[in-house]
């Protein structure tokens, strides 16, 4: 397993796994992993993603404004529609029931950062009841010296971030 901010939780043979937002990738400076192992059938694992709609289950306190992630899932949010807001500043790109979320920064932050990052949260099976989490996330950084502090910066904060996030789905995930 890779322990780097770049690539948590996730071995070689994962990295090499063809992840639905390559598809939506053009010019692309980065690719950071994170994965989990969740003792839960991916079918319970995408409706805790899903959630991802009204929360980003991660610190909610620096980017929930300070309110607390549902701890009970909510009824209907698994009904997704390509172009539905996701943690806000995301947009849902496409979508595999039981299978993965492929989220694009929103439109109107792409325009204003000059920039884009995909993320693919991919679902692997290991049995009916056990799966790894695996997320992809391409990100596109600024040439040069800035955009590479830049990236270290961005790449340690979603490194923070997103660990807190998939520990709170595998605890949620595996308490039902």
């Amino acid at each position: 397993m890779g322990s780097s901010y770049e690539n948590w939780g996730v071995t070689t043979e994962e990295r090499e796994i063809k992840f639905p937002c390559d598809r939506f990738v053009q010019r692309f400076s980065d690719a950071w992993y994170r994965g989990i192992s969740i003792c839960a059938g991916p079918d319970t694992v995408f409706k805790w993603l899903c959630q991802m709609r009204v929360a980003p289950y991660s610190y909610d306190w620096i980017d929930n404004f300070g309110r607390k992630s549902p701890q009970a899932l909510i009824p209907g949010l698994d009904h997704l529609e390509i172009g539905q807001p996701i943690m806000t500043i995301f947009e849902l790109i496409d979508f595999e029931p039981g299978g993965f979320l492929t989220i694009s920064l929103n439109p109107r932050l792409r325009k204003i950062f000059c920039t884009n990052t995909v993320i693919t949260y991919l679902i692997v099976r290991q049995d009916e009841r056990n799966c790894r989490l695996l997320v992809k996330i391409h990100v596109n950084s600024p040439k040069g010296l800035s955009g590479k502090l830049l990236s270290s910066f961005l790449c340690f904060g979603d490194w923070v971030m997103m660990r807190r996030q998939l520990l709170n789905f595998k605890k949620l995930c595996e308490q039902m």
